[in-house]
């Protein structure tokens, strides 16, 4: 059975596609937001959404994210993004896994999946048996696996690039890290940071993540709500977006925000907020790029993945910092600075 795919109006994307098919419970979207600089690329999510309204804005969102991610990155891949609802450790089978890959390969190559929160490269061979727009694979020619660690090593950077900006020190030891989320790359982040020398304050929904980070890295413990009011230098995001919010940003105890979780301000005058604190904001497509570039390698069917992500990851440091550092000359919210960056990146070249 074919899933039924229906175009959703847009004034924002090239393309939006509701997927559904009853006969595997499934219901999703797919976002197109760009092409303009290659294919679209975004990974696939699978969250048990309170809505089918909350899963397209989110979609829209992710999607919007990715476009700027990749061209921050210096990608040729525009960008896009796939969610469906539900929940991955109870509803995810292969069956609905397969449906959702027959509704991507019929874009014919202009959206490219690839892992991402409730997804796993395992997940991705049983998509590619049906499509081959999927990257993110752990075997087969260019197989770039499971991009977390990379994720986290760019995410690890953007915080010794926007610490050494804001206080002139580069060096973790001792300083205090806040960690909202410890799936995979929240996880990679905190070793990443523990063998740093940074102390760890964490917090996750999953109540037995929490235990084993208390006993692998030393770090303290905090419930959900509670991690926008610890005192700590440093804020990492990792987990869902939005969470930078009215309601938060005036609970912050920190003096920057760096982290891996997607659209992290819930709306543009979040970074104001942020700005008028004195909080440094670390753009989150610049800090949390380095996913994309060792999907990317998959993707552009790179032979040289080590120095490709290696002269990426380092280019997207330089990014970071010249935004910083033109936010601080002008007074304006590096988020501004950042997306002006991308713009002109993406802005048609003169005949």
């Amino acid at each position: 059975m074919t899933a039924t795919i229906t175009p959703v109006a847009t004034s924002t994307h090239e393309e939006i596609y509701r997927v559904e098919d009853a006969s595997v419970g499934l219901t999703g979207f797919i976002a197109v937001h760009s092409t303009l600089l290659g294919p679209a690329a975004g990974g696939l999510r699978m969250r048990p959404y309170v809505s089918a309204e909350d899963a397209l804005i989110d979609v829209k969102r992710l999607s919007e994210g990715m476009t700027y991610k990749n061209a921050a990155a210096g990608l040729a891949l525009g960008g896009g993004k796939a969610v469906i609802i539900g929940d991955p450790a109870v509803q995810k089978t292969p069956e609905l896994l397969r449906a959702f890959a027959r509704a991507i390969d019929s874009l014919n190559g202009r959206y490219i999946t690839a892992e991402d929160m409730g997804m796993s490269p395992a997940d991705m061979a049983i998509l590619a048996e049906e499509t081959s727009s999927v990257a993110g694979l752990a075997d087969g020619d260019f197989a770039s696996g499971d991009p977390s660690p990379i994720t986290a090593r760019g995410i690890f950077n953007a915080i010794r690039c926007a610490w050494e900006h804001h206080t002139g020190q580069i060096d973790l030891s001792n300083r205090v890290v806040s960690v909202q989320g410890l799936g995979h790359v929240g996880w990679y982040l905190c070793d990443l940071l523990n063998t740093a020398g940074a102390k760890l304050i964490v917090t996750d929904v999953n109540s037995a993540q929490l235990d084993r980070a208390v006993a692998t890295f030393g770090a303290t413990a905090v419930a959900p709500e509670d991690i926008y009011a610890a005192e700590a230098d440093i804020f990492a995001p990792c987990a869902i977006g939005g969470v930078l919010n009215s309601e938060t940003i005036p609970q912050l105890k920190v003096s920057l925000v760096a982290g891996g979780a997607n659209n992290q301000l819930a709306t543009p005058n979040d970074a104001i907020a942020l700005h008028k604190r004195g909080i440094l904001y670390a753009p989150d497509f610049v800090a949390n790029g380095g996913g994309i570039i060792n999907v990317a390698t998959e993707i552009l069917k790179i032979s040289n993945r080590s120095r490709f992500v290696a002269d990426r990851l380092e280019a997207l440091q330089v990014t970071m910092a010249a935004i910083l550092k033109q936010a601080k000359a002008d007074d304006v919210t590096p988020d501004a600075v950042a997306i002006a960056t991308v713009q002109a990146k993406m802005a048609p070249k003169a005949a």
